[in-house]
This record gives structure tokens, C-alpha cells and sequence, in this order.
């Protein structure tokens, strides 16, 4: 017998994506480029005001204009809309109102929806919205967090008589996981005490929200621009009281999300409950403004910390204080946001007492839920610029105080304080191998050069050794939480007759490159062509059952259903391959796409899993009671998260006159456990970087007095492009994950959560000497100088400063 040679594996593989090729031609399919016969268009209006009654709503002119076929107010479907939903309920006692899809008697915040107009194109829709007459009586505007979290102030919702939705604490002497906090403090020979503020973001994903909803048919059909097709249709049947068989929920091709598509919206639900009432489709797509203002907020929070140590820097206890604001509502997974970061304020240190206690609240602005990385971010910030805090007063170089306090190489798998399992990690390697790429010795010198010299640009070095917890699962974990679903995901393989595979995913991806990835990974498992395995997804017909994508889970969680599942499909070969090659099925083994005898090497003769399926298909010749199918179907639910993490370096130069920061060089080396695609990884690297620096420097939501949102609009809302950010040097180390068998970590919010907190200690180092302890983000120029000149930590509205636009703050070094 002749041995075959084996396969290329494409695991590991730097494949260009399947996708691209339509994605870069034109042929995309977003919601809005569908269209469907006799299809009307919904335009929405808005409140302007953030608080307020509706005293009068008259709509009968707007009925008369041309191409209107139908105006509705919240008062249309008040008996029908429901409430939209909130799936995580962090203790028995949250209070959380009633959120209308469309607002019926009052607001409560600006941009809230108030009546919808129905016409025969969207231009005839949107003429309409100015004929609309809206009196409101104005209602006292509560804006500022930490007022909201007092006693006897206005409220957002007086009949709930108080602006705090839950009160959620995890205490380690309470858990069993760690010592006493408040004897770790009054023991603690060093204490630092800090507050820091995490501004409020908005996702700004690249595809504006669409919805189009059809049903004329047997099924009620909508297709979403949205991350979750499956846990939207199951809120949709249990919201309207719909049957859930007769909703069906497709997702198209989806413009980004970043959790801000991690929603059921109102959009959704009126959108839906209009082409019900009218019996005919309707679609709503929403300006740019209108996603600004009215698509949910990520992020804002008041982080009060308090840290004890011994004199050398050693960590002996970490207390959390946080107030979230939730916005006006309480959204899809808006009050456990913060709760996912409670297991993160540790991060990779070793800390004996911990205690974390978070306050939800209510505020008159747009409902905050899950943006990149969903409370991970907002941890690793705090904790990292608190090492940081703590190297400076005890006189200890930043990263030594690191070191002393990290979880070593051979200490995993570790019980934290939080009372999670890190199963594996090596942060010496990763840091190792980032400080010879950055050159830190080397730059530490200039810095010190630059101080002695007291030049008026000086260099700092910022450090974040970070870790997260990937694949939001197990359900048994969110089950402890309260979380109202499971963290598990399913996959499907068909096997056509032709050798062609059909995988079946419950992953929703919307840019990640799931139909490559997955591709790459079965063609590895069947031993098929890359080719061959057209990855089927985002359709709740074609692909019934799934939890979507969020909380880097895709892989770690969907694509491990999917391996799952070729397994499933190997075993239903092999009592088919034994027959065909005349053996007991205890001697088959299957290697590299083909079955031989064990301990014979397989010929070329030796029968594929592609010619299993055909003699499947023809079942001509199959042993006694064999099934004539090789599909299968896998559900997995991980034992454990998973945990990448990496050390991100990044030098800012801050000049000391003008506030201007450059960011110099940035260098990170992050471990995510076996990589699939080296290019893919990449591209969600530079992303994430991208989205964690721009909160360093660039974005915030600003809301005047009266809770109008000031940067509604990209050219006030400050995203950065390519050319404001710097060129990335990016590396790996590799310990595999043991909590799923690909060993894969997680690699979609890691630039994200470690990037920021990198980017602010770098700006902070550069001017401590100066007597700067702290900058609010985002770090504009005007910050940046008041701190150096005043001393002060620079807070303030982004709106009314010189210098705030990106023209003022240069990545690259040019003249801007």
C-alpha cells in the first residue's frame, strides 16, 4: 500500500477571507439594501427633550402629507408593545421600569422615540416628521451620576422613589476567597486611595441600524442589522406574545456591532408591531444622527478604589466602590455590564482581600449596555492605572511592582481572589518578549534624559498587563449571576453526497470572519478542502437554534459546537468505512480525511469521509441498522472561561506647552491560546487597539444642561481614522487553553481592554514629575495642559474646549 501524504493543516493558516469577496465588490446583502414588493418606509420622531410629560400629540396633519399611509403614536400600541426586555436581573430587589418601544405618556431622555410615520418611500416619511405637533411639560433633568446616587434629589422615575436600580457585592471574606478588606486596609502599611472616571462611549459601528420586517407570509420574517438573530426572536415571542415558530429572524450581512448590536431595540419592536397593524413590509433604517442619539451607550462610571500594600509594593487588598449609570432604561444585559468586570479588578495579580460593591443608576441620558469588552475594559483600567499609582508612592518602577504582585508561569492553574480559575497564562513571556520589542531599557533612559534636561516634550511609558475572561459560559456560572439565558453554543454539519460539508452555526458574526475561521477549523476536522465548507449562519430557519456573538465567545464557545459536531460525524463513518474495508469497527482509524486499519498507513485507495457521504447517499451497500446519514449536531457548554492575556507598552510624547500628545510607539504581545488565523487576528488587534485608544484620547458623549446629546454627530463625535493612530508592533506567545480542545483563548476585545489604560499611564509617566496624578479621559490637549499648569485632573465637557479635535492630537508625528 502506497501512504498518502497528509494534508497541509490550515489551522495556523494566514487565509484571506471568504468574505471579502463580497464585502469588497459590492455584493453585500446589509438590511438596507434589501427590498421587498410593496415595501413602506418608517421614519422616526424623536423627543427633543431629555424630561418631560406628553401633554399632546397631534398627528392628523402629518396623515394628510403625500405618501403617508399611517402615523402611530405610543398610545397606538400601548395594550400591545409591552416593555422591552431586560435579561439580567443582578438582584431580586432592581428596580427597573417599564420601557416602552414607543414612549406613551412620558420621556425620558432625548431621542426617545414618540411617533412613527409610515409612507411609500423614506423621503415622504421623513417630510412627514415636521408636520407632527408634540407639547411636552418639562420635568426636572437628572444628568450627573453621583447626584443621581444620592438620597432626596429629583428622579428620573418618582415612582420608583429612588434613582438606584441594584446594589450587587462581591465581598472575598464573605465568598470564602480571600481575607477581610477593611483589616487588610487598617493593617496595610501603604494606602492609596483614587477615583477615576470612565466617560460615556457610543459604539459608532460602521453599519447604521436597519430593520425590515415582512408578514405576508406564514411566518412573520425580520431581518436585523443586529449581533443576536436568536435571543432577539425569543424576545420578540415572550415581548409581543408572538409564538416564537411563527417569527422568523434573519441576519444579513452586519456592519459591525461591538456590542452595540447586542440589543433589542425599540426600532425592532415598532418596526415589527407597524408591518403587523399594516399587514404589509416595512423598513426602518436610521440616519447616523439618530444612531448617535438614540443605539445605547457603553462604558460610564465612577470608580472609587482603594488599594493597601507593604512598603515594597506587595498588594494586600483592593476595595471597589462603582456607580454605573444605566442610562434612563434598563436594556438587554445593562445591569450585569459592570458585574462582568467585578472578576477583573484582580486581573493577573495576587491580591489576599478583595471587595467590590457596584450601584446601578438611573440618569436621564440613552440606556448604557455592552460596548467592546463590557465591563473587562472598564476593570483593567482602573486596576492598571492603580499599579501604577501605587509603583509611584512607593517609589518602585512600574513594571517591578508588576512583577511582584503577578501570578507566576508555574502557579496555573489559579483560584483568584474573585474566585475565578485562570487555567493557564505565562505573563513573564509576554512581558519579556514586549520589553525587547518596545526597547524599554532603552527608553526609560531617554526619559530620564529628557526630565534632567527638562525638556518641554517629555517621554512617557505606559504599561497594561491585562487579562480577561473570554466565552461568556458556562451557563451554570450565568445561572449564579441571574443572567436569564446559558452561555452554550450549538453547531450542525451536513455532509452532501458530492464530499461538499454545510456547517450550521449559532455564531452571528458581524465582521469577525467567522466563515473563514470555521472553514479553516473543519476542513482540519472532515480532512476536506478549505473550499469545500461553506459555513451557514445568522438565520434563525437555517440555523434554529444558537446564543450569537458577544463576549469573545464565538470561538471559543461556537466554533468548539462545531468541532463537537465533526466529531459526531467521524463517529457515524466509521461503522460504514469498517464495512468497506472489511475490519472490526475497533480497528478503524481516521486520519487526515481518510479511514485505514490501525497501524497500517492509509493508501490513496482508502476511503475519504467524502466518499462515505456519497455511499450514504446511495445506501446501497450500508451495514445492518446503520442510520443513511452522516449530519450531525453538537451543543457545548465550556466548563470554564477562557483567559488570554498579553502586556501592552505604549511611549507618548506630551508636550508640556501646548498639552499636544504623540503617540511614539506602541508594542503588544498578547497570548490567545492556538491561533486559527494569523491575518484575522490582526485585523481584530488593530481594531481593538483602535476602539481602546480612541477612549484614551478622542471620544466621549457630552450632554449639555439640559441632556441634549452635543456630539450627535460624527463631526462633534470624535472617532479617529488610520492616520490618527500609530503604526502597531504586534507579537505572541501561545499556552493553550485547556478549557476547550482547539485551545483557543479569545482575541476579539483584548486590544480593546488593554489598549487604554496603556495609552493614559503612558501620558500620565510622561508628567508626573510635574506633579500629575491623573487626566479624565478622553486626554485632550486642553486636559493635558490644564493638569500640567493648574494641577488640576482636567475634567470638563469635550463640547467647550480649544484644542479638542483631532487635528490637535497627532499619532503620527506631523504637523497637523
Amino acid at each position: 500500500m502506497t501512504a498518502t501524504a497528509e494534508p497541509t493543516p490550515e489551522i495556523g493558516k494566514a487565509r484571506l477571507r471568504k468574505e471579502d469577496a463580497r464585502l469588497i465588490t459590492g455584493r453585500t446583502r446589509w438590511t438596507d439594501n434589501l427590498t421587498l414588493p410593496g415595501l413602506q418606509y418608517l421614519a422616526v420622531l424623536r423627543s427633543p427633550v431629555a424630561h418631560a410629560k406628553i401633554t399632546r400629540i397631534d398627528v392628523g396633519e402629518a396623515r394628510r402629507q403625500p405618501g403617508v399611509v399611517a402615523v402611530y403614536t405610543g398610545a397606538d400600541f400601548a395594550e400591545e408593545q409591552g416593555s422591552l426586555p431586560c435579561a439580567w436581573p443582578i438582584t431580586e430587589d432592581q428596580k427597573a421600569p417599564d420601557a416602552p418601544a414607543l414612549a406613551v405618556d412620558q420621556v425620558n431622555f432625548a431621542g426617545e422615540a414618540v411617533a412613527v410615520v409610515v409612507a411609500r418611500s423614506s423621503y415622504e416619511a421623513h417630510d412627514a416628521l415636521e408636520f407632527i405637533d408634540v407639547d411636552y411639560e418639562d420635568l426636572p433633568v437628572v444628568l450627573d451620576l453621583e447626584r443621581a446616587a444620592e438620597d432626596g434629589g429629583d428622579l428620573v422615575h418618582p415612582g420608583l422613589g429612588t434613582n438606584r436600580s441594584a446594589i450587587w457585592i462581591f465581598d472575598s471574606a464573605e465568598a470564602g476567597t480571600g481575607g477581610d478588606v477593611e483589616q487588610a486596609l487598617a493593617d496595610a502599611e501603604v494606602v492609596v486611595r483614587r477615583t477615576f472616571r470612565q466617560q460615556r462611549l457610543i459604539p459608532a459601528f460602521m453599519e447604521p441600524r436597519s430593520v425590515m420586517v415582512d408578514p405576508t407570509g406564514e411566518q412573520v420574517t425580520m431581518w436585523s442589522a443586529t449581533q443576536v438573530p436568536h435571543i432577539l426572536r425569543l424576545m420578540l415571542a415572550m415581548t409581543l406574545g408572538v409564538p416564537e415558530h411563527k417569527v422568523r429572524v434573519i441576519a444579513p450581512d452586519v456592519g459591525g456591532g461591538f456590542g452595540g448590536k447586542l440589543q433589542v431595540t425599540p426600532e425592532e419592536v415598532f418596526t415589527f408591531l407597524v408591518a403587523r397593524r399594516l399587514g404589509r413590509p416595512v423598513k426602518y433604517t436610521e440616519s447616523r444622527s439618530e444612531s448617535l442619539q438614540s443605539a445605547h451607550h457603553g462604558r460610564d462610571q465612577v470608580q472609587r478604589l482603594t488599594m493597601g500594600a507593604r512598603r515594597d509594593g506587595t498588594i494586600t487588598a483592593l476595595k471597589v466602590e462603582l456607580l454605573a449609570d444605566m442610562g434612563a432604561y434598563l436594556r438587554l444585559v445593562s445591569p450585569g455590564v459592570p458585574i462582568l468586570g467585578a472578576f477583573m479588578f484582580n486581573a493577573i495579580y495576587k491580591i489576599p482581600a478583595y471587595h467590590f460593591a457596584c450601584t446601578n443608576v438611573f440618569t436621564n441620558k440613552v440606556p448604557t449596555d455592552a460596548y467592546r469588552g463590557a465591563g473587562r475594559p472598564e476593570a483593567t483600567f482602573a486596576i492598571e492605572r492603580m499599579m501604577d499609582e501605587l509603583a509611584a508612592e512607593v517609589g518602585v518602577e512600574p513594571m517591578e511592582v508588576r512583577q511582584r504582585n503577578w501570578i507566576r508561569h508555574d502557579e496555573f492553574p489559579y483560584t483568584t481572589v474573585a474566585g475565578l480559575t485562570y487555567d493557564t497564562g505565562n505573563y513573564e513571556a509576554a512581558t519579556e518578549k514586549a520589553k525587547n520589542l518596545f526597547g524599554y531599557d532603552d527608553l526609560r533612559r531617554e526619559q530620564r534624559q529628557r526630565r534632567e534636561n527638562n525638556d518641554p516634550v517629555q517621554l512617557g511609558i505606559g504599561i497594561s498587563t491585562f487579562t480577561e475572561m473570554c466565552g461568556l459560559a458556562p451557563s451554570r456560572v450565568l445561572g449564579s449571576l441571574s443572567y436569564g439565558a446559558g452561555g452554550w453554543e450549538h453547531a450542525a454539519i451536513r455532509m452532501l453526497p458530492t464530499g461538499k460539508v454545510e456547517l450550521v452555526t449559532g455564531s452571528s458574526p458581524h465582521g469577525q470572519g467567522h466563515e473563514t475561521a470555521w472553514s479553516q477549523i473543519i476542513a482540519d476536522q472532515l480532512g476536506v478542502p478549505f473550499e469545500d465548507v461553506e459555513v451557514i449562519h445568522g438565520d434563525t430557519q437555517s440555523s434554529p437554534k444558537g446564543m450569537d456573538t458577544y463576549g469573545s465567545r464565538s470561538l471559543t464557545v461556537g466554533a468548539i459546537a462545531a468541532v463537537k459536531a465533526a466529531e459526531k460525524v467521524i463517529a457515524k463513518a466509521k461503522p460504514i468505512a469498517a464495512h468497506m474495508l472489511e475490519c472490526a469497527e475497533s480497528d478503524v482509524e481516521f486520519t487526515a480525511g481518510r479511514f485505514g486499519v490501525r497501524g497500517v498507513a492509509p493508501s490513496e485507495s482508502a476511503p475519504t469521509i467524502q466518499d462515505i457521504a456519497l455511499a450514504v447517499f446511495a445506501a446501497h451497500d450500508l451495514p445492518d441498522g446503520v442510520e443513511p446519514s452522516l449530519d450531525s449536531e453538537a451543543t457545548f457548554d465550556p466548563e470554564n472561561f477562557s483567559f488570554p492575556h498579553g502586556t501592552h507598552l505604549c511611549a507618548a510624547e506630551v508636550d508640556t506647552e501646548t498639552g499636544r500628545v504623540r503617540l511614539r510607539s506602541y508594542v503588544c504581545v498578547d497570548d490567545i491560546g492556538t491561533v486559527i488565523n494569523p491575518l484575522i487576528v490582526e485585523g481584530q488587534v488593530h481594531g481593538g487597539l483602535a476602539q481602546g485608544i480612541a477612549q484614551a484620547l478622542f471620544e466621549e458623549a457630552v450632554h449639555d444642561e439640559y441632556g441634549t446629546l452635543t456630539t450627535g454627530t460624527l463631526a462633534d463625535y470624535l472617532v479617529p481614522s488610520a492616520a490618527d493612530l500609530p503604526e502597531f508592533t504586534t507579537d505572541r506567545t501561545e499556552t493553550p487553553s485547556t478549557t476547550n480542545p482547539l485551545g483557543a483563548k479569545g482575541v476579539g476585545e483584548a486590544g480593546t481592554i488593554a489598549s487604554t489604560p496603556a495609552v493614559v499611564n503612558a501620558i500620565i509617566d510622561a508628567v508626573r514629575h510635574l506633579g500629575v496624578s491623573d487626566i479624565e479621559m478622553p486626554c485632550t490637549p486642553m486636559r493635558v495642559w490644564r493638569a500640567i499648569h493648574t494641577g488640576e485632573s482636567a475634567a470638563g465637557g469635550l463640547g467647550g474646549e480649544p484644542g479638542g479635535g483631532l487635528g490637535s492630537i497627532d499619532a503620527s508625528g506631523g504637523a497637523r
